[in-house]
């Protein structure tokens, strides 16, 4: 089952050790160009964190969210928050539906975005930013000395 859709060249399944080596022989056959196995520290983005999911809905519930007037894309479909949407549903559906980060990068290139900060300590979205879009300028905040060096460049 699919877990992360992360660029339109690169799907990140999911499922039992079997099934992954049922799905790995299929893919194969299907000219899979490349398979790797990931390493994670948790079923993300499955139905393996049901119980998470709701526990976590408890915890939303403490929770008031105001709509915004910034555009903001999710990573549950790729769109941008509605007016109309339950912000507190589609978190909590976040946890257990895979994320399409394919599709939110195609309508932020579609909203004409040239310019991606990556927030955090890897470089993994900055990469599949690049892979759909080699003009694209894309950033990496990971600390205090980085945030410096971003707000400078953006000045």
């Amino acid at each position: 089952m699919p877990a992360n859709y992360n660029y339109s060249g690169q799907t990140v399944i999911s499922g039992t050790k079997q099934a992954m080596e049922l799905a790995k022989k299929d893919l194969q056959q299907k000219g899979a160009k490349k398979l790797v196995t990931l390493k994670t520290s948790g079923p993300f983005h499955t139905e393996k964190l049901n119980k998470a999911k709701e526990k976590f809905a408890i915890e939303l519930q403490k929770i008031s969210f105001e709509k915004g007037t910034i555009p903001v894309i999710k990573n549950i479909d790729g769109d941008c928050y509605k007016q109309t949407d339950n912000m507190k549903e589609i978190l909590e559906n976040h946890m257990v539906n895979p994320i399409r980060f394919d599709k939110a990068i195609m309508n932020m290139q579609e909203y004409g975005v040239d310019t991606y900060i990556e927030v955090g300590p890897g470089k993994a979205l900055s990469g599949f930013v690049k892979k759909e879009n080699k003009e694209a300028k894309v950033m990496n905040i990971c600390d205090i000395p980085t945030l410096t060096q971003v707000l400078e460049i953006l000045k």
